[in-house]
């Protein structure tokens, strides 16, 4: 733990280094010093803001873990539906979201009117971004059950959903943890992206909001605070899932198992 934190700060001393050497602007590149003043100064604005984008990040995450899981089960019970569908949600996560958040956005718009509209079409934005590694990471492992259990299973005729519960969903668990560390991130970024692309304000407005206006008004301090609170957010929540993997993994499974050695 130590190690990442003292290169961080290594980098940050280096870095208000530079800047006081070359005096270079804050307009160009503002000191982290600075940065943290303007982070503690516009706390009041900068935090409410970042609070909008988590509750549209966990709702997206959220429905990112369902849909993604309730569909691997569903692929998994019949190979023509994975083959007839799969493609389809690879498409779905090669499509670029900036390209498909304005069509988003006007379509939502249409059946649900209000300020409530922006708010659900951010939240599809997010979920198509963090859909995909739930959906391809549980299905790899609902597929990779071991085919000796498998056939001891059979040979005892268990029936296919008790083959589900007792046996490929236990096996998937690690696959289906992995694929939440990478959605909760994706979600985040997407959730961003798709406020970039909406440029919302008023009361309910992102903190993407806040680093456009700040880019707008060369407000660079301010954006780079703005950039640093949505990072840490990241991070934490990387950080969350991980301990939540690690908790459900660490009596049994190889990744988690703590050894002397």
């Amino acid at each position: 733990m130590l190690a990442p934190i003292i290169v961080g700060l290594l980098v940050l001393i280096g870095w208000e280094v530079a800047v006081r050497l070359t005096n270079t602007p804050p307009y160009i590149l503002p000191g982290p010093l600075l940065v943290l003043q303007t982070l503690i100064r516009d706390w009041g604005d900068l935090f409410p803001s970042l609070l909008i984008t988590l509750q549209i990040t966990i709702v997206a995450f959220i429905a990112a873990v369902v849909s993604g899981l309730l569909i691997a089960i569903v692929f998994t019970q019949s190979k023509w539906i994975e083959r007839s569908f799969f493609p389809y949600a690879v498409i779905l996560q090669t499509t670029p979201i900036v390209a498909i958040a304005p069509l988003i956005i006007l379509w939502v718009r249409q059946f649900v009117p209000g300020e409530q509209s922006t708010f659900i079409s951010l939240v599809i934005c997010a979920w198509i971004v963090a859909f995909f590694p739930i959906l391809s990471n549980t299905t790899l492992g609902l597929h990779s059950a071991d085919h000796n259990l498998i056939n001891l299973f059979q040979l005892y005729q268990a029936s296919r959903w008790q083959t589900l519960l007792y046996l490929r969903l236990p096996s998937a668990l690690p696959y289906f943890l992995g694929g939440l560390r990478i959605s909760g991130g994706l979600a985040l970024i997407g959730a961003v992206v798709a406020e970039f692309v909406a440029g919302t304000g008023g009361t309910r407005s992102g903190i993407a909001y806040q680093i456009l206006i700040s880019s707008f008004n060369l407000q660079i301090p301010r954006m780079f605070a703005a950039l640093f609170m949505t990072t840490l957010l990241g991070v934490m929540i990387f950080v969350a899932l991980t301990v939540f993997s690690d908790l459900l993994l660490r009596h049994w499974h190889e990744s988690a198992i703590k050894r002397e050695n």
